[in-house]
């Protein structure tokens, strides 16, 4: 019997065969037919739902190929400062916020531009905001706290700590930190104030919490979770790939799925960082064999290679515009990575490293030609997440090697919420003509998938969509790196789906597979590209079930 149907659609199937439709029957979860209004009408059965489109668009629900599903559920509920500037709207914000919130022990703020005073932020300046009670502010892309006094007095890292490689204190000329935290383990203790430290593990360290949460604990997190899926099934996420993670990350999504309450279906990884033994990776092996299901898998390492552009910690083939000598360094070095890719590789793993410089995405495509050369072409689908940077000689090689190019349209610099400034800052000016390069990466046939990198920037297809079709070159000399709409709609769809491993599953609209769509609030190919962001989502199905219904 059909469940349901979405008739009267234009519907992009994302499907050669078939691309496009103008309804959908599902039953019991799976698509069962895609055809024309009259081919589908015949299906419906005394007890089918049916859902009269009006014309509006509907696609494979959305896969989001590169997100922080549990951070960004638990920053919900913390101080969003993205787009304020000027030290008196800080200090109305943390302070409207303290009000709110007397009892937190650590007032926390995301989204603070490294511009937010124009001069960099040091915990003198956070003391004049608040001194009497612990507070801290997070970068935009999730790579450095600023914080006060009173947190890193808390924190214990008032007079520095010693930190791993690429994890910094920032210490000024009177011995004591500035308040500037560079990297994960360098601001975890901060953030531990908050009694966020477990949740942090599966990006800041790879390791569990010690001792295991209850279930009161559990609870919360999973409510925390919880908002997070529910976010963005109101975007229009059905499937997405969760960067960073461990076994506890696994087990609160698993009891999540055991209660009905997992609606999307999600991938987590085994972070795997610069310290561990290449033994480690039986934990990653374990991750997978043990949570298995169309909902919820792992069967993915992920590693860091660099930091980011803003701190200067992405590695640079070349130095940073300003700082003679500064190109800062890989995690791993070029012979260890190689080894560790050659192992995670061989236990037919997939691997998504993070690599943001021309030096970092080198290394990490030499990395994946070493395990190649090593154990044989297989479909591993490696890939390369944000590639901000790449220099020309190895763009043909992550086509030749089969890499995924995993590449975030809200972040190049004056497309969405980040600054143009960040150019003339970050990136010499005679490499312009090699950042963001998406178009040319698919030209030279690399498989291209397209995320937001959530929390870092704003979730929301749609805004990233308009992101993606409405970026012009940074300079004349630069190329036009915008990938068609159809084409930027299948990064987000099928292109993430395979670049996940889950095209078995979902991407496509075609019979056999999961009922997971998307209705867009109109029809998308007759929108102006600048209207893309201000278009809502309708409706959110996730096999066969209703997961976000505009009202």
């Amino acid at each position: 019997m059909t469940d349901m149907i979405l008739t009267n659609a234009r519907v992009l199937t994302m499907d050669s065969a078939t691309p496009r439709a103008e309804a959908v029957a599902i039953a019991k979860g799976k698509i069962i037919a895609v055809g024309s209004v009259a081919e589908i009408a015949a299906l419906a059965g005394p007890d089918t739902q049916i859902i009269d489109a009006g014309g509006r668009t509907v696609l494979p629900g959305f896969v989001e190929s590169h997100l922080h599903l549990v951070l960004g559920g638990n920053e919900l509920v913390q101080l969003q400062i993205g787009g304020l500037y000027g030290f008196d709207a800080l200090k109305a914000a943390f302070a409207a916020y303290a009000q709110k919130h007397p009892d937190s022990a650590l007032l926390m703020a995301q989204g603070a531009s490294y511009e937010i005073l124009g001069a960099p932020v040091t915990r003198h300046d956070l003391d004049r905001v608040i001194a009497d009670r612990p507070i801290a502010m997070m970068s935009p892309d999730h790579h450095t706290v600023w914080a006060n006094t009173a947190a890193l007095t808390a924190a214990r890292l008032l007079h520095g700590a010693v930190m791993p490689h690429g994890h910094e204190v920032v210490m000024g000329q009177d011995g004591t930190a500035t308040g500037e935290l560079r990297e994960f383990e360098a601001f975890g203790p901060i953030l531990a104030l908050g009694g966020e430290a477990h949740l942090q593990l599966g990006i800041a360290t790879g390791g569990e919490p010690e001792p295991w949460p209850d279930a009161a604990m559990r609870a919360v997190d999973k409510d925390k979770i919880a908002a997070g899926l529910a976010h963005c099934a109101a975007h229009g996420i059905t499937s997405m790939v969760n960067m960073d993670g461990n076994r506890y990350t696994l087990a609160l999504l698993a009891e999540m799925e055991a209660e009905a309450r997992l609606t999307a279906r999600v991938k987590v990884p085994f972070h795997f960082k610069p310290h561990m033994d290449l033994s480690e990776l039986d934990r990653a092996e374990a991750m997978t064999r043990e949570f298995q299901t169309d909902y919820l898998s792992s069967g993915f390492v992920k590693m860091f290679m660099d930091g980011v552009v803003d701190s200067r910690t992405a590695y640079m083939l070349h130095d940073y515009p300003g700082v003679p000598g500064h190109r800062a360094e890989p995690l791993f070095t070029p012979e260890r990575f190689n080894e560790i890719c050659c192992e995670i590789d061989r236990r037919g793993l997939q691997i998504a490293v993070h690599a943001i410089g021309d030096g970092a995405v080198r290394v990490t495509i030499d990395g994946y030609a070493a395990a190649q050369r090593t154990n044989g072409p297989r479909d591993s689908r490696h890939r390369i997440e944000h590639i901000e940077l790449i220099d020309r000689a190895d763009i043909p090689r992550l086509g030749a090697l089969g890499i995924t190019a995993s590449v975030q349209p809200p972040h190049p610099p004056g497309v969405m919420d980040f600054p143009l400034g960040t150019m003339d800052t970050v990136f010499d000016r005679a490499r312009w003509p090699d950042a963001y390069l998406w178009k040319t990466l698919k030209d030279h046939g690399a498989p291209v998938a397209y995320a937001s990198d959530w929390p870092v920037t704003d979730v929301s297809v749609m805004r990233g969509l308009q992101a993606s079709q409405t970026r012009r070159p940074f300079a004349a000399d630069c190329t036009d790196e915008r990938l068609s709409l159809i084409d930027s709609l299948f990064a987000y769809t099928a292109g993430g789906a395979w670049a996940a491993h889950l095209d078995h599953l979902t991407g496509r609209l075609v019979p056999g597979l999961a009922a997971d769509l998307v209705m867009i609030d109109g029809d998308i190919e007759a929108l102006a590209p600048e209207a893309l962001g201000q278009t809502g989502v309708a409706l959110t199905i996730c096999g066969g079930r209703i997961t976000y219904q505009a009202v």
